[in-house]
């Protein structure tokens, strides 16, 4: 196969999407004639290949320099203020390393954190033989972004003490809850009628178990000195790989450096097939986190993991659990895994504090669950509404006879339209996007022809993408909701039906705002000259080498769409999107291009909005959505957490409220696995809907904010 359809194929199938999990490096030894080399490619080819053609320069080299220190001690448990300080001294001449091939950054780094590990592994034993007070009363500051390096070796031994005691207290009280949950089974199946537990005195907010509480000093200790250990496992090369991947993302958070990839987790990629919970991760400040579940995956159909979600643990059943904090997401991904039927327990944040152990049965994608599905609603006047929703835009880039989203949405179309159905719901929630040739081809379904999307590359160069069939499949009223996990192509198409004025998007502050497309560079395909092939795999450059733009001129880069429309949503706390991304392109315009705005039955947005305004006022569930979402937003503002006994007990107790009413009210899930899975499964379409406050808030809009056609567009 040519590279350039190579590069076409990764486009539209990985680089579409809001973010991918890394692929896994095959051993490299270190070699310094092949980083040189690298170093050199990348100097060369991510000037003059990317789409913002940023100079490699000071201000580059001071970005990059961010983003290494970020990746070598995220969470400044390690470096000391002088460190840093030393460190600071390469920050502006990483461009000059480059061009030089004499790197120097890679290695001061990993000597000067190499020893600091070291250090901070000689105190483990003595912080934890001195032990520590449950009850003196002192407080942790877990955002790293609010604290500063420590500035001695005293206060780096405070701050592990103060951590080690937070994991002694938490896996203390996670022992208590065990073996309480234990006793109130056992006490259930003796005397159903003695199931209430007992009220706990105030003294026993201080008292400790002391088998408990020793079990929990040897856990503590026990994993502390295997996280240390795996640090100390990191290679020379893997901090040189660290190094070029900080420079790549200095130009664009989904500009990276791909160390040399296995074969098998190319294939497992592409396909989709893998054996696991089907959650595509991310690395972020020496976590793991969450970036999109995949539809009909074990963690979509279990129903606790979202987005945004910080995976801390994984443990095989009831195994004792891995740390992978500061884990590369390769090592995280392999704990993970697994075989179909396994299961695995994840230890996960919430964005808002919440922590959650969340047993999922390791399963392959059940396909039937990733298509087009959709169902007929009634409106509260008694109008038939038609309701599709799209989790993603799939298609087969095999060759082969496999579905496409295009194809199911029109079948579906053809189908609500015998239903007769009065208006249309489409649903692009946590579409994270997919093939833009059916971002592009689901508008045709809903425009009478013309103009879709403008495409920039680096050279400036805009083409602009059409729905060249004149026909319209369906020409009634139509509603899209989107939410902030609306990426890509979902931006694409909501933009496009709402610059034509076809459709009015209901949703949240904005979606995710990824307008850019990236391309594939095997480095190995472009070396300079030819004996430079002696050398090891090279790897990959994944570069930004497009950008979107609405037919209006305005990108979906950054600001993504912002909804006609915008209704509470326990998403709105949370940080995520393009905009809160270290380096991410800007929004910008390009001139718009000529087209003409839909003549058929469309919305009167003003009188929505007032409307809308009304219908969310008086809503009781919109108003418990704001009532749990200041509660949300409070809670992940509260980053310093006690450090003692009481405290936490009643921080935990306080967490554990909020869900139980969150529960309540149907925004958050079942805490057990099994009854929730049933839960869902049985379950049709229409009584998910029921429940769901933004279909409501469509439905009462479609039968009063319509305004006639003044003509209607042809049907196909």
């Amino acid at each position: 196969m040519p590279f350039s359809r190579i590069v076409s194929t990764w486009v539209l199938i990985v680089f579409l999407t809001a973010g991918s999990v890394a692929a896994r490096v095959m051993p490299v030894g270190f070699d310094a004639g092949r980083n040189r080399l690298i170093a050199y490619m990348l100097s060369h080819q991510l000037p003059a290949q990317h789409f913002g053609h940023k100079q490699l320069d000071d201000t580059l080299s001071r970005a990059a320099f961010a983003l290494f220190l970020k990746q070598l001690d995220p969470r400044k448990r390690f470096l000391l203020r002088s460190d840093v300080d030393q460190l600071n001294s390469f920050a502006d001449h990483i461009d000059d390393e480059l061009r030089s091939g004499r790197m120097v950054l890679p290695d001061a780094g990993s000597q000067l954190l190499t020893a600091r590990i070291r250090q901070v592994q000689a105190m483990i034993d003595a912080i934890m033989d001195q032990g520590f007070d449950p009850n003196q009363e002192e407080y942790l500051e877990t955002d790293p972004e609010k604290i500063q390096y420590a500035g001695d070796l005293k206060e780096l031994r405070d701050r592990w003490r103060r951590i080690l005691k937070l994991q002694v207290l938490d896996t203390y009280l996670g022992l208590v809850d065990e073996q309480k949950k234990k006793e109130e089974k056992t006490a259930a199946a003796k005397s159903p009628a003695a199931t209430s537990p007992a009220a706990e005195s105030p003294a026993a907010d201080q008292a400790v178990e002391p088998g408990a509480w020793k079990e929990a000093m040897a856990k503590v200790r026990k994993r502390n000195h295997q996280y240390l250990h795996r640090l100390l496992q990191v290679t020379r090369q893997e901090y040189y790989n660290r190094y070029f991947d900080a420079v790549a993302r200095a130009f664009d958070p989904h500009s990276d450096y791909m160390a040399p990839a296995s074969k098998e987790d190319f294939d497992i990629h592409m396909s989709g097939s893998l054996e696991g919970i089907g959650a595509l991760l991310r690395e972020e400040d020496g976590h793991i986190k969450v970036v999109r579940i995949i539809p009909g995956s074990a963690a979509e159909r279990q129903g606790q993991l979202q987005a945004e979600d910080t995976i801390l643990a994984v443990a095989e059943k009831d195994a004792e659990p891995v740390d992978i904090s500061d884990m590369r997401i390769r090592d995280a991904v392999s704990y993970i895994r697994g075989p179909k039927g396994t299961e695995v327990r994840l230890t996960v944040q919430k964005p808002d504090g919440t922590k959650l152990v969340i047993p999922i049965i390791r399963d392959v994608v059940q396909i039937e669950e990733t298509y087009v599905k959709s169902a007929v609603l009634k409106a509260p006047n008694g109008e038939k509404i038609g309701y599709i929703r799209i989790p993603s835009f799939y298609r087969d880039f095999n060759g082969g006879k496999g579905r496409n989203v295009t194809d199911d949405t029109r079948a579906e179309l053809v189908r609500l339209k015998k239903e007769g159905i009065q208006g249309l719901i489409l649903d692009l929630r946590n579409n994270g996007g997919g093939a833009l040739t059916d971002a592009v081809a689901i508008s045709g379904l809903f425009l009478p022809g013309g103009p879709v999307v403008q495409v920039k590359n680096s050279q400036g160069m805009i083409r602009v993408l059409e729905d060249e069939d004149p026909g319209v499949v369906y020409d009634g009223p139509l509603i899209v909701l989107v939410n902030q996990f609306s990426a890509s192509a979902s931006e694409i198409l909501a933009a496009a039906l709402q610059d034509y004025g076809r459709a009015l998007i209901i949703g949240g502050e904005h979606t995710h705002g990824k307008g850019t497309v990236q391309a594939l560079m095997d480095l190995n395909r472009n070396l300079p000259l030819l004996h430079l092939k002696k050398y090891s795999d090279l790897g990959a450059l994944k570069v930004t080498i497009q950008k979107f733009y609405r037919i209006d001129g305005g990108s979906t880069q950054y600001k993504g769409v912002e909804p006609d429309i915008v209704v509470p949503s326990m998403l709105d706390y949370l940080k995520s999107g393009e905009k809160y991304m270290d380096n991410s392109l800007p929004w910008d315009r390009v001139q718009d291009v000529g087209y003409q705005r839909w003549q058929g039955p469309r919305f009167d947005i003003e009188k929505a909005r007032r409307l809308s305004r009304r219908w969310v006022a008086d809503s009781k569930r919109f108003q418990v959505i704001r009532d749990e979402l200041a509660k949300a937003k409070k809670r992940s503002e509260q980053t310093r957490v006690a450090d003692f006994l009481a405290g936490m007990r009643r921080e935990k107790e306080e967490l554990a409220k909020a869900r139980a009413e969150a529960r309540a009210v149907g925004l958050m899930s079942d805490d057990e696995e099994e009854n929730l899975t049933a839960k869902k499964e049985k379950r049709r379409l229409e009584e998910q809907l029921a429940d769901d406050p933004f279909v409501d808030v469509a439905l009462y809009l479609m039968q009063d904010s319509v305004v006639p056609a003044a003509t209607i567009g042809k049907a196909r």
